[in-house]
């Protein structure tokens, strides 16, 4: 390692994670693996008693989390959050120190997200949006996919830390890319979520062994990740969340309204959002997403 990278690793040692739910959790533990220092806040303290565990400290605040920090993530559900954990006396943008890099792994709206970096650049901040895929257990594994928006030069800053919870980290442009490019992830996802679950209904109606169905279907054309890692809860019928429902109902929300800014037609998108919403406006938010196959399966009345 040349000296130019040990000082870039040093400067960037200290990190805070503010979030730790299903991503936040191991993506924090991941950075106290690459021995990062690391900080974490939560609004419920058995997650910070994890981080804890796995050598990471627990702050009282996000002003105390975030005051000496080079890094500050933020890993929450929804824009509303975001600006609630970055804004105000006691938030991100007041307290953290100037030239920490913030680096908001939540994906939100990507207006939000280039409004957001606007105020955090005026309060003498580097901001990214760096959304991720790759679900509870890419974040586990430190695999994930990571989409980023913002300045060259701050991504380029960033590397140490990203590479500690990712594997594909690209820089897609100016912020608000990267949730653009995380919009369009979601939107692939969850449509190919919907007819694999069409096509696993059509497989059973049949009586076809569907293990070896999927297996075969995997290794060809018709494979993706998407059928790897949810195939499986489908036929199992087990939809314990790694990505619930009621936060990918979220993103197609900002999916179908993004493509209406744009002019752009997204049939399919507009059906499996409406049947995201079905779901979990019946009360079904808290499944995976995988659960989706519920009322595919219910609309063939199995």
């Amino acid at each position: 390692m040349g000296p130019a990278q040990h000082s870039r690793t040093n400067r960037m040692s200290k990190v805070t994670v503010i979030g730790l739910g299903i991503m936040g959790l191991p993506m924090a533990i991941n950075l106290v693996k690459a021995g990062h220092t690391v900080t974490g806040f939560n609004r419920s303290s058995d997650k910070m008693d994890k981080l804890v565990s796995e050598g990471g400290s627990a702050a009282t605040s996000i002003a105390d989390a975030v005051k000496d920090a080079d890094v500050v993530i933020t890993m929450v559900p929804d824009s509303p959050d975001v600006e609630g954990v970055v804004s105000g006396d006691d938030g991100v943008f007041a307290n953290a120190k100037k030239g920490a890099l913030w680096i908001d792994a939540s994906s939100i709206r990507p207006d939000v997200a280039v409004e957001l970096s606007r105020q955090a650049r005026d309060a003498g901040l580097k901001p990214l949006d760096a959304p991720v895929s790759g679900g509870e257990q890419g974040a586990i594994d430190a695999v994930l996919s990571i989409m980023v928006g913002g300045e060259k030069e701050d991504f380029d800053a960033a590397q140490d830390v990203l590479a500690a919870v990712g594997k594909t980290i690209v820089h897609v442009g100016p912020s608000g890319s990267g949730q653009t490019v995380k919009a369009a992830n979601q939107l692939i996802v969850a449509v190919n979520i919907g007819v694999l679950s069409e096509a696993i209904v059509f497989l059973e109606a049949y009586g076809v062994d569907t293990d070896a169905a999927l297996k075969v279907l995997g290794g060809g054309l018709a494979g993706s990740k998407v059928l790897d890692q949810k195939g499986q809860k489908m036929l199992d019928r087990n939809f314990d969340p790694g990505f619930r429902l009621a936060l990918h109902h979220k993103d197609l929300g900002i999916v179908t309204s993004a493509a209406r800014e744009a002019g752009v037609a997204t049939p399919l998108g507009a059906v499996v959002a409406q049947l995201v919403a079905s779901l979990v406006n019946t009360g079904d938010g808290g499944l995976d997403h995988s659960g989706l196959f519920k009322l595919i399966n219910q609309l063939s009345g199995k």
